[in-house]
């Protein structure tokens, strides 16, 4: 069973940066894509990034340029840099598997607030 695990969320001021982390156990593919969702309060989730087994990247509108989606498959690891925050990025990140845990799958998210 894949547990997913995230992390490096916080408070940022407009314009900052973050880093957060996704820790999968369990049984990983390296050729799996790989995703981060999130989720703002009253809104639907959306998909912010992914990532193919071989790297091939994808991102959403709204973060194209600003975010940078990775992963390390030694280490079972995603990773999401966020440059230049806006309050409007304010929501829960998820990070997800979705060919093995559906498109609301993931783990239980970490917070990410822009505010000054």
């Amino acid at each position: 069973q894949v547990q997913l695990v995230e992390s490096g969320g916080g408070l940022v001021q407009p314009g900052g940066s973050l880093r957060l982390s996704c820790a999968a156990s369990g049984r990983i593919l390296s050729s799996i894509s790989m995703a981060w969702y999130r989720q703002a309060p009253g809104k639907e989730r959306e998909l912010v990034a992914s990532i193919t087994g071989v790297g091939t990247t994808r991102y959403a509108d709204s973060v194209k340029g600003r975010f940078t989606i990775s992963r390390d498959n030694a280490k079972n690891t995603v990773y999401l840099q966020m440059n230049s925050l806006k309050p409007e990025d304010t929501a829960v990140y998820y990070c997800n598997i979705p060919a093995l845990l559906g498109p609301s799958g993931g783990g239980r998210g970490t917070q990410v607030t822009v505010s000054s």
